[in-house]
C-alpha cells in the first residue's frame, strides 16, 4: 500500500505542479489568468478602503473581502510550498518573498493598525503575466536588465559612495557661506540642499543669497547632469555585454525558478533537473 501511495504522491504533485506553476496547459493558463484576477481585484478593494466616504458605507463589506482574497492567497502559498521538492528555494526567491509580502500585511493589521494598506505590494505579483502570456521576449529582456545591474553593483557602488561623499562637502561649503540667516540653520539641512540641488529637483524652500553661494550651486547644478548620465552608462555599457538571453518561460519544478536558457538542461538556481 506504501509503495502504491508513492508514485501517486509523485504524481498529484506533479500534476498540481503544472497547475500552479506552469502556464503551458489550460489549467494552469485558467489557473493564472484567475489569479490575476483576485490580484487586481485585492489591490482594488485596499485602494477603496482608503477611501472615507466608501469605507464609511461599505467598509464591513471591503474588510469580509480584505480577508476572503488573503485566505484564498495563502491556501495557496501553501500549496506553492508544498509541490516544491526545496520549499526553501521557492521561499527564498524573488516571486516567494513577494507572494509571502502580499498575505502578511493583513494578519499583521490585527495587531498593528493600517498595516493592511501595504496589501497593494500583491500588484507586484501581476509581473506573472508576462510569463503566462507568453511574452518570452519581456522575460529575456528583465533577465538581461537584472543580469546587468548584477554585474554592474560594485562601479554602482563606487558611483554612489563618491555622489554621497560629494554631497557632505558641498553641503557643508554652503552652510559655511551661508550660515544660518539664510536658512542653512545645520549641515544636516545644508546637505539636504545639496542633495535636492545636485538631483535637479529643485524644492526651493532652501535657497542661497550670496553672490559666493550662488556661484557653487551653479557648480553643483550643473555638476548634477552630469552625474545623472553616469549610472545609466555604467548599466548600458553592462547590457552590451550580456550576450545570453533567457526565453525560456518554464518553471524549475525543485525551486520554481524562472528565466532558464532556451536550451537549459537543468535549472540555473538549484542544479535540479529541467
Amino acid at each position: 500500500m506504501t509503495e502504491q501511495n508513492g508514485p501517486f504522491k509523485q504524481h498529484w504533485k506533479n500534476q498540481l505542479h503544472e497547475v500552479i506553476f506552469e502556464a503551458d496547459t489550460p489549467w494552469g493558463k485558467g489557473f493564472d489568468i484567475g489569479l490575476l484576477i483576485a490580484i487586481v481585484l485585492s489591490v482594488f478593494v485596499v485602494i477603496l478602503e482608503s477611501v472615507s466616504f466608501i469605507q464609511q458605507e461599505y467598509g464591513e463589506l471591503l474588510y469580509t473581502l480584505e480577508w476572503v482574497f488573503t485566505i484564498l492567497f495563502t491556501l495557496e502559498y501553501l500549496a506553492r510550498i508544498i509541490i516544491v521538492t526545496k520549499p526553501w528555494k521557492y521561499v527564498t526567491s524573488f516571486f516567494g518573498v513577494i507572494d509571502l509580502l502580499s498575505i502578511l500585511p493583513t494578519y499583521l493589521s490585527l495587531f498593528v493598525l493600517g498595516a493592511q494598506s501595504l496589501l497593494v505590494i500583491r500588484s507586484i505579483r501581476l509581473l506573472r503575466i508576462f510569463r503566462i502570456l507568453k511574452l518570452t521576449r519581456f522575460i529575456g529582456e528583465a533577465s538581461l536588465l537584472g543580469d546587468a545591474l548584477r554585474a554592474s553593483r560594485e562601479k554602482i557602488t563606487v558611483f554612489l559612495t563618491t555622489v554621497f561623499t560629494s554631497v557632505i562637502i558641498l553641503g557643508t561649503l554652503m552652510y559655511l557661506i551661508e550660515g544660518s540667516e539664510n536658512g542653512f540653520t545645520s549641515i544636516p539641512r545644508s546637505i539636504y540642499w545639496a542633495i535636492v540641488t545636485l538631483t535637479t529637483v529643485g524644492y526651493g524652500d532652501i535657497a542661497p543669497q550670496t553672490i559666493t553661494g550662488q556661484t557653487l550651486a551653479a557648480f553643483i547644478m550643473i555638476l548634477g547632469y552630469a552625474i545623472i548620465a553616469v549610472p545609466t552608462g555604467i548599466v548600458t555599457s553592462e547590457i552590451s555585454n550580456q550576450q545570453k538571453i533567457r526565453t525560456n518561460t518554464a518553471s524549475c519544478p525543485h525551486c520554481s525558478a524562472y528565466g532558464h536558457d532556451k536550451d537549459a538542461i537543468y535549472c540555473k538556481k538549484c542544479g535540479g533537473a529541467l
